[in-house]
């Protein structure tokens, strides 16, 4: 049995074939860009449209690779807290509103919980613009046409594929609207919201399958009888992948964005264990919970400064950023893209300082690179606060899988924890995959992790401080 893992990022859409042990078949990826529409207001968007055709076509290439013969299994890694407004056709009124999206805004005179502790413990999140209780009454306001009921990106592109497209309770626990015990709506965040259940789609039962549509098993008849898996939450899926499912270990994941998260056992029903203010908790499934703190900047960070800066490339950029010893960049704030929940800092809120005239791009990039993992350590004590012990971090993305010298400043930031690297840059693939089999004893064993200092003997690039192999 082969499966199929969809990965439904922010800044691109992917797709690869796994074995039956998930591991991936060698040329089995498809990977299409996605086009985000970035604003100084604030904008976050991406079209559901053009976003359904990235992935439309990432499966046609899969299908004409001759890659989707023997696949039992469709498994989907989704980002969290997008929506998407939609007409009585089922038609998008406007773009998808990303968790980047930071305009949203309570209407004028709307008040928040009546117990604002007692909301969050039951939902895991705020009331705050980057959940759906904010959300949809400000898309209701800016509409000028009747909205009929939303969506988020993972039921929009699966319902144009599949016979039906259900919210899985991972995905709904990222809407701020889902009741984390009882997995059902939670009536306070509706009335927030201005939202009955029909707005909304309908929660996906524990043991739901899709199957695709007749049209598109014409097209893709290879996934004619494949069973398609409710959508897992990206972060929560990260962490799986990573082999980080028991309190024991935390991922610190980055990718476009970044994140650092706990897992743990919490089947549906029984009591939650108490959240502390500024963290959040999504469902990854019907039996497990992710608690934990997420930013706007990660792998975006390289990405600006790699077009803005003139910064050296490969080999290159790591001998010059080998001479900035983690630790010891200049101070600055990651947050171009502003806070994510619970902090309400606008888009353009990053700051760099102690610039002077012998300041290079390499030394901005480091600056950032480091800023991101001081917000990381401060986030993970609090989480650490939960279990009362020190956990070991995994490290997990395609930003730290590319950069040596971020894998370093992490390892400096988060000491004495023991740090380790996982090598495998489609963690949250993966880990959709390990959710969608119910192998989660099995994610350790399975990941590909080094630990850092366990690595081989360090050498010298350009300077004294340590590389070591990627």
């Amino acid at each position: 049995m082969n499966i199929l893992a969809l990965d439904l990022g922010t800044s691109s859409v992917r797709g690869l074939v796994l074995d039956a042990d998930t591991q991936p078949l060698p040329g089995a990826l498809a990977r299409r860009k996605v086009s985000l529409t970035i604003g100084d207001d604030g904008t976050g968007t991406v079209s559901g449209p053009g976003y359904l055709a990235c992935l439309i076509e990432c499966l046609d290439e899969l299908a004409d690779g001759g890659h989707l013969r023997d696949v039992d299994l469709v498994a989907v890694s989704a980002q969290w807290h997008s929506v998407l407004p939609l007409d009585r056709d089922g038609t998008p009124l406007g773009p998808v509103v990303t968790w980047l999206d930071t305009r949203p805004t309570p209407a004028d005179g709307a008040t928040g919980p009546a117990d604002a502790d007692d909301f969050h413990q039951r939902t895991g999140c705020w009331w705050h613009r980057s959940y759906w209780s904010v959300r949809l009454p400000w898309l209701r306001e800016r509409s000028g046409t009747p909205i009929a009921r939303f969506v988020g990106l993972p039921e929009y592109v699966l319902g144009e594929l599949l016979e039906a497209a259900p919210m899985s309770v991972s995905q709904a626990s990222g809407t701020g609207l889902l009741d984390l015990r009882s997995l059902r709506w939670d009536e306070e965040a509706l009335a927030l919201a201005g939202a009955r259940p029909q707005d909304l789609p309908p929660l996906g039962e524990l043991d739901w399958h899709g199957r695709l549509r007749p049209d598109m098993a014409r097209r893709w008849p290879q996934l004619a009888a494949a069973r398609w898996s409710p959508p897992v939450g990206d972060g929560a899926a990260s962490n799986v992948g990573s082999g980080c499912v028991d309190p024991s270990r935390a991922a610190v994941t980055v990718g476009t964005s970044a994140a650092v998260r706990l897992m743990q056992r919490v089947p549906a029903g029984e009591p939650l264990p108490r959240l502390p203010e500024q963290l959040w908790r999504y469902r990854v499934d019907h039996d497990h919970v992710v608690t934990g703190a997420a930013y706007s900047s990660g792998g975006n960070l390289f990405a600006w400064a790699d077009r803005e800066l003139r910064l050296p490339r490969g080999a290159e950029l790591d001998a010059a950023l080998a001479l900035v010893p983690p630790g010891g960049a200049r101070p600055a704030d990651p947050r171009f893209g502003g806070d994510r929940p619970p902090g309400l800092a606008p888009a353009g809120s990053g700051e760099l300082r102690g610039l002077s005239f012998s300041t290079t791009g390499v030394d901005i990039l480091a600056s950032l690179m480091q800023g991101l993992c001081e917000l990381v350590a401060d986030d993970l004590t609090v989480l650490e606060s939960t279990i009362d012990k020190p956990v070991e971090v995994v490290l997990g993305g395609g930003a730290v899988a590319a950069s040596v010298w971020w894998r370093q400043a992490f390892a400096a930031a988060l000491a004495p924890r023991p740090v380790s690297h996982q090598r495998n840059p489609e963690i949250g693939a993966t880990g959709a995959a390990l959710v969608a089999l119910g192998r989660f004893g099995d994610a350790v064993e399975l990941a590909d992790i080094g630990r850092m200092d366990e690595l081989a003997s360090p050498t010298t690039a350009g300077g004294s401080h340590p590389q070591y192999p990627s």
